[in-house]
């Protein structure tokens, strides 16, 4: 379980850290910066819109998938067996009832006969 954990958590923070990257690097509107990287031109590689078009599908599947591993995590984190720090934490221990005990008997001031 606890290789399971690792690697999910490791998809989770590239997923997270690539969710970074290319939502930095999408076009917005009013802003330019991304045509520094090339995605407004019309003979880059995807077409004038075919890149922004890509860079949105791939931060969507990023996202489904970082929301998916984040559900993964949060189940793994509840359903860990709780683990008793000793065996008799568990054992069922009997209880005796306590019987009080009876107080010794009082010495029998009538039991000499004192002469008068």
């Amino acid at each position: 379980m606890d290789l399971l954990h690792t690697v999910i958590l490791t998809v989770h923070i590239i997923a997270g850290l690539s969710i970074i990257g290319f939502v930095l690097l999408q076009h917005g509107k009013g802003a330019d910066m991304g045509a520094a990287f090339g995605s407004g031109a019309s003979g880059s590689l995807f077409g004038a819109t075919g890149s922004a078009n890509f860079l949105s599908r791939v931060t969507a599947v990023l996202a489904v998938v970082f929301f998916l591993t984040s559900l993964g995590l949060s189940y793994i984190a509840t359903s860990r067996p709780t683990v008793s720090g000793s065996v008799m934490d568990s054992a069922a221990i009997p209880t005796v009832p306590a019987v009080p005990a009876e107080p010794p008997a009082a010495p029998d001031s009538k039991a000499k006969d004192i002469p008068k």
